[in-house]
């Protein structure tokens, strides 16, 4: 019996590891050719594994993309330990540096940018960048953090397009090679009207806090 379960285990933990193997190795070829270019042949040789195994995992390459889209976060918060606003300043200041060279962090924003020119219509990965931050928000008025008319609500919705567009506008000028400071000078914008004074001058928005979060 306690073979029986061992071996249950190894079996889904070998499992999870297929999964998130070939997760990885779509992401690279969604980032590197978008949908349309990106066969489950090259997939397969991408990860080295077969077609049987990624249909078994994700049935369609349509719902691969978006187990893709859908990972965004997974980049960025294991990585995080700060709480409130600095919380939420750290996601967008880490995403904008890891937006630079993490295939899947740019396959998932790249797929969902382009998501209607392969028939798909999903908002899921905006709406859970929004209840992450409407929640780091919250932490924040808790701690008393934010301005009393300030609406977590719009406000991480706001935040959440604001990054939309910048690294939308980003990548076009120069391929994102500017985003982290488009993304500090955002906040540097953003903070006074949102934040008490004193949490204003606490709140690290800097170049080197970037450097800390991207190396820990």
């Amino acid at each position: 019996m306690v073979m029986g379960r061992q071996a249950g285990r190894a079996l889904q933990q070998r499992a999870v590891q297929t999964r998130s193997s070939i997760l990885h190795a779509a992401a690279e070829v969604f980032d590197e050719h978008g949908f349309v270019g990106a066969s489950i042949m090259k997939i397969c040789e991408r990860g080295e594994t077969t077609q049987g195994a990624i249909y078994f995992h994700f049935k369609s390459k349509e719902g691969l993309a978006r187990e893709v889209m859908n990972a965004q976060s997974d980049v960025i918060l294991p990585r995080l330990a700060s709480e409130g606003l600095q919380r939420l300043v750290d996601i967008t200041l880490l995403w904008s540096r890891q937006l630079q060279n993490d295939p899947l962090l740019r396959a998932g924003v790249r797929l969902t940018n382009e998501q209607h020119t392969f028939g798909l219509n999903e908002e899921t990965p905006y709406r859970t960048w929004a209840a992450i931050m409407k929640e780091s928000l919250e932490a924040a008025r808790t701690e008393g953090e934010l301005l009393k008319s300030v609406d977590t609500a719009r406000i991480a919705e706001f935040v959440v397009a604001a990054c939309t567009g910048l690294q939308m506008y980003s990548n076009v000028v120069c391929g994102r090679t500017d985003l982290t400071e488009r993304t500090v000078e955002m906040w540097q914008f953003m903070l006074p009207g949102i934040a008490v004074p004193q949490i204003v001058a606490a709140v690290d928005v800097s170049l080197e806090r970037v450097a800390r979060l991207a190396a820990a």
